[in-house]
């Protein structure tokens, strides 16, 4: 049974500006990279999300929290319509992607420019080289340079270059699994997102393997919007800029990092951040 951290020991792993007297940090003017308007998803008869209205910053890392099943996943899904591979879903309302309507857009080249890791590392049964090169043969992607220069930058992006360079044709299953997640962070560069959606990407490492994507995390926001997924508010409070607080499929609260684990303004999410909620 896990156990929920203190709150003390959640604000103390943030650091950012401090609060100014109104409660809120100060906060410069952003551009919105990603964004949705009362969003709704249904499971055939059953609505899983209702009305999240949600904008994503870029250069920013956003993360989503709240317990199992609220709709954290099902949300990030749908972000790059990756969501619309199950059978008798529906979409309702506005995904705004640079202002343009994301359910407009061409699926494949959507998720070019939003990329995805999943909960476990799923690397392809191929090797280490092939996994990286994969989105970059089927995009064409790799004219004016060689797919072994794009590889070889990806891997470094995904701090992975100095472990794997002497067996990028060795199977990619062969590595650890904080090797294998990193692989699959930097297949997901490999085609230059503008957008890294990540769900759960540490749930089944071990703490140094998490402190490594969370390093990494912090180099990859320079050049792509990240937004997470965790149950570890520790994680949260570490990582994200901005925060935002699901329960039963509807966003109660979003704002700054420091805002939300220091004063939110929702009962709720008080009662999540300090371990009453239930």
């Amino acid at each position: 049974m896990s156990i929920t951290p203190e709150p003390e020991t959640i604000v103390g792993s943030i650091n950012q500006e401090p609060l100014t007297s109104s409660g809120s940090a100060p906060k410069q003017a952003e551009t919105v990279k990603l964004s949705t308007d009362r969003l709704s998803f249904h499971y055939g008869s059953y609505q899983a999300l209702h009305d999240i209205s949600l904008s994503f910053y870029a250069n920013r890392i956003t993360a989503l929290i709240g317990p199992s099943g609220c709709g954290k996943s099902t949300f990030l899904r749908t972000l790059n319509r990756i969501s619309e591979t199950i059978r008798h879903t529906r979409i309702d309302g506005q995904i705004t992607l640079d202002g343009e309507d994301v359910l407009a857009l061409d699926v494949t080249n959507l998720r070019r420019r939003v990329g995805m890791v999943f909960q476990r590392p799923n690397p392809f049964p191929k090797s280490i080289f092939d996994n990286v090169a994969y989105g970059v043969r089927v995009n064409g992607l790799a004219r004016g340079t060689s797919v072994r220069e794009v590889v070889e930058k990806s891997l470094r992006r995904a701090a992975l270059w100095d472990e794997v360079k002497d067996k990028l044709h060795e199977s990619a299953h062969a590595l650890s699994g904080g090797q294998q997640q990193r692989l699959c962070i930097a297949r997901a560069l490999a085609v230059d997102p503008e957008v890294l959606l990540l769900d759960e990407p540490c749930s089944a490492l071990d703490p140094i393997a998490t402190a490594k994507i969370e390093d990494l995390l912090f180099t990859l926001k320079d050049d792509c919007t990240i937004v997470i997924v965790t149950h570890n508010m520790q994680q949260a409070a570490r990582v994200a800029d901005n925060t935002g607080f699901f329960l039963l499929g509807k966003l109660i609260e979003f704002d700054q990092t420091e805002v939300i684990f220091k004063n939110p303004a929702a009962k709720e999410t008080e009662d999540y951040i300090t371990g009453r909620f239930g």
